[in-house]
Formats: structure tokens, C-alpha cells, sequence
């Protein structure tokens, strides 16, 4: 509760926090839009390999251009001012920069730019969930050894989510389940980027007026989105992923904690301990009553019968029995909330959630049946959706993370809903984030715990 004075004591000391940007787009935006209002927050530079729209970003939210008029990432250091580069390595190398903001959306750029990072002794704050989710643990364990923080971005659904596993273990509760809403429907999960605005009720010429990525909307839509940050969250919180993926349960506020608790307690989670997603729409597609769909919640029981009657005195939304409580947050901001994370990185040394341990894991599931030779989309595409499961289920069986499911050739016919294989497809490309991937299996996966 005191990074603000924190931080006010360092720019009073003529030591502001410096960062880096990677990344301009949505959320890199809204970073912007907010950085310039911070005093001792000190934007240093911001990388695309688009630098002009990195330019059409810092107009868009309110940036003079004299305040992105550096030369060099020297000159704006000294000046104050922020340099426009395409050249992300830069960021990561240069000394003045404490903390970098990985923010492009893009696994495999996501991984190499920790990467980078970490070589450059810099804070990283990884908006990026693709990339954390493929290998945010082995990512998170090099930071560790270095001093580093590796952090999840404030502002984002899975930080707020430890943040809450975090306030219930805190208190003393017995966690029973964590999660976010969304809105979503069996039938999302075959949306391609050709039918997607259909399910937001968006006509031809309305998606023509604006700046709308079909992918990162169908990301949304099929469900893939939330089984990425869902197992993140796993591996931040020690919390599972269901074994048979995310259950989307149609559920309103008020009953969070009603159906978000074991079924042999009433509920309708298979076993306690479970992230899930609170869907906003029923399968019929009427409205949740008091839906979450921009929130996150926890669901928690109290350890005797003093707390439980403490829950009933005090107002706490329960079950039907009482001993079931939950808390929620209803909105997340994005990147207008993630100098929380840099800040708290760089005065407190810690992350704002991080991914400590491997235990979920999103995985490349067949849209439809496709066959050997055709060439997998990734994320958002039309040839496949991401499952969340448990990591013990997908090392057993060798499943492709979603990061590794965009441009390779499959060598097999996959029939529908079946999880693709890394020995499924063909790797040419990318291999420096194959091979990672592959040591945080080996050296953190369920059988290097077995082993321990």
C-alpha cells in the first residue's frame, strides 16, 4: 500500500523508475496512456518491429511529440524523453533500463525477449500469458537465479487472480477454487477467424470500420484465451487444471461459491483445489443474472464454525450451507494497471503472481479433422483451440503447448477434439523455444518431481 511513496521518494532522489517497452499494440497502448502520468515513471524506450505504429500508439494516447523525440536510448535517459526503436535486444541490453514490459502477444518472441532480458540483468513483467503459459516456469526459475523478478502483468486476469489466492491464504481460509468469468458457449470452441463475429453479433460493416484482429478475437471466442491463462494461474498458485480441460459453468455472482466447490460438498467441481471459468452466457445462450464476465473470483471455506459465523455476520456471499464464501473482483483494467507490477518489481522485489511450478499446461486440441501436411495456425486460427489440463497429463502424453502450434507442418491425420502431439508435427523453425520447452519438462515437469 505504499509503492507510490516508494516511488515518490526515488524521483524525489533524481532516480526515477526506467523501463522498457516491447510491444505497442492494445495493452502496449494503454501502458502509454498511462506512463506519462506517473512522475518518477520514466518510459525509456518502446520496441515494435513496427516502429511506426509504435509512433501511431504514442499519438493515440495523449504523447507529445517532443516527448518521444529521443535519439537514442542515452539521449532519452538523460533528456527524459522516450526513444522509438524496432529493436527489442536493445532494450533488454541497455543498462539504464531496470525493468522491461514484454507485451507483443507473440509466444516465441515472448520467450526470446525474457530471454534477452534475463541476459540483461533487467525485471521482467510479461504481459505476454502465450509465452508464459509454454515457459513461464523455466522463465521464472533462470530469473530467480539471477536476483531477478519475473512477473505477471497487474492488470491482467491471472495477476489478479494470485493476488486473490493470496488475500484467502493470507486470512487463514481453505482455498477450494479460483477463476475468471467469461463469455462463452459449447459451440465457441469451433469458431473460426471467418465466423467469430458472428458470436459478437458484429456485422460485415461494422468489423470493416475498425481495427479488429479476427485471431486475437477468436482467441476469446473458442476458448483458447481462457485455458492459457487459467494454466497460468495453475502455475502461479499450485492450483490444477481440470483433467478433462475447463467446465465453463454458467454461473452468476451469488453463486460462486455455491457451484464453484466440490461435488461431493453440493457443487460442481470434480475435486477441490481447481481454476474454472465462470461463464457469462447459459448453454441456450441467455444472460447470466449478475454475471462475471470482466471479473475474477475465489471461492474458499472457512476451517470451524467461529469463522463460518463470522462469513453470516459480516455480509460475505456464501452457499446455501454457509461454510462456502467467495471473493471477486469485478473489473481488470489491462495495461492501465501494470506500473503496479513494475513498481512492485523494482522497490519491493516482487512479482505481482509469477509462475513457479509446472503444473498446467495449454494444449493444441483439433478444431475439426485435419489432416497430415496441412499446417497448423496457432492461437485464434482455424485448425485448433487450447486445452487447459493438468501438466501430468500432457508431458505423459508428449502434448503440443499452443505456443509451439503456429506454422508446423502436421505427420499425422488428427481427428477432432483430439490433443496434437509434439511427435505430430514437423519442427524446422523456432527451435531454441522447442529446446526450452523441452528442459522445463524434463528438469520441472511431473517426473523431475517424481525423481526429487
Amino acid at each position: 500500500m505504499n509503492l507510490y511513496s516508494m516511488l515518490s521518494a526515488r524521483n524525489d532522489s533524481g532516480r526515477p523508475i526506467r523501463v522498457g517497452l516491447i510491444g505497442a499494440g492494445k495493452f502496449g497502448s494503454m501502458v502509454l496512456a498511462q506512463a506519462r502520468k506517473i512522475a518518477g515513471y520514466h518510459i525509456v524506450g518502446v520496441a515494435d518491429l513496427d516502429a511506426g505504429k509504435a509512433r501511431a500508439s504514442l499519438v493515440r494516447t495523449g504523447w507529445q511529440p517532443e516527448e518521444y523525440a529521443a535519439k537514442s536510448l542515452g539521449d532519452a535517459m538523460d533528456s527524459g524523453r522516450t526513444f522509438v526503436t524496432d529493436d527489442a535486444a536493445a532494450l533488454c541490453a541497455f543498462e539504464g533500463i531496470e525493468c522491461i514490459i514484454e507485451a507483443t502477444g507473440h509466444p516465441i518472441a515472448g520467450v526470446r525477449h525474457a530471454l534477452m532480458a534475463i541476459d540483461g540483468m533487467k525485471h521482467i513483467v510479461m504481459v505476454n500469458v502465450e509465452a508464459d503459459v509454454m515457459c513461464g516456469p523455466i522463465l521464472g526459475r533462470m530469473a530467480r537465479e539471477k536476483g531477478l523478478v519475473y512477473s505477471m502483468a497487474y492488470g491482467d486476469q491471472p495477476a489478479f487472480i494470485c493476488e486473490l489466492v493470496d488475500w484467502v491464504r493470507s486470512c487463514g481460509f481453505e482455498l477450494t477454487s479460483a477463476g475468471k468469468g467469461m463469455n462463452f458457449r459449447p459451440e465457441f470452441r469451433y469458431s473460426t477467424p471467418d465466423t467469430v463475429w458472428g458470436y459478437f453479433g458484429w456485422s460485415e460493416e461494422f468489423v470493416a470500420k475498425g481495427d479488429f484482429n479476427p485471431k486475437m478475437y477468436n482467441s476469446f471466442t473458442d476458448g483458447t484465451k481462457a485455458a492459457i491463462e487459467m494454466a497460468a494461474v495453475a502455475n502461479g498458485t499450485g492450483l490444477d487444471c481440470p483433467d478433462d480441460g475447463l467446465a465453463f459453468y454458467p454461473t452468476g455472482l451469488h453463486d460462486l461459491a455455491q457451484v464453484f466447490k466440490p461435488a461431493s460438498e453440493g457443487g460442481r467441481l470434480p475435486s477441490n483445489g481447481l481454476v474454472d471459468i465462470a461463464a457469462s452466457v447459459e448453454p441456450d445462450g441467455r444472460k447470466v443474472v449478475n454475471n462475471i464476465q470482466y471479473g475474477m473470483f475465489v471461492t474458499f471455506r472457512a476451517p470451524d464454525e467461529y469463522t463460518k459465523g463470522c462469513f453470516e455476520q459480516y455480509g460475505l456471499l456464501t452457499d446455501k450451507s454457509g461454510w462456502y464464501g467467495s471473493m471477486w473482483r469485478p473489473f481488470h483494467l489491462i495495461g492501465l494497471e501494470t506500473s503496479v507490477s513494475v513498481l512492485s518489481a523494482v522497490l519491493r522485489h516482487e512479482p505481482t503472481g509469477s509462475s513457479k511450478e509446472f503444473r498446467g499446461d495449454a494444449v493444441a486440441t483439433a478444431k475439426s479433422d485435419l489432416k497430415a501436411g496441412s499446417y497448423l495456425d496457432g492461437e485464434g486460427g482455424f485448425a485448433t483451440w487450447a486445452k487447459a489440463i493438468p501438466a501430468t497429463i500432457s508431458t505423459a502424453i508428449d502434448a503440443l503447448p499452443m505456443g509451439l502450434a503456429h506454422h508446423v507442418k502436421l505427420k499425422t491425420d488428427i481427428a477432432r477434439d483430439q490433443i496434437v502431439r509434439m511427435s505430430d508435427v514437423e519442427f524446422v523453425d523456432d527451435l531454441d523455444v522447442v529446446a526450452l520447452r523441452r528442459e522445463q519438462v524434463v528438469t520441472m515437469g511431473p517426473k523431475a518431481e517424481k525423481a526429487a
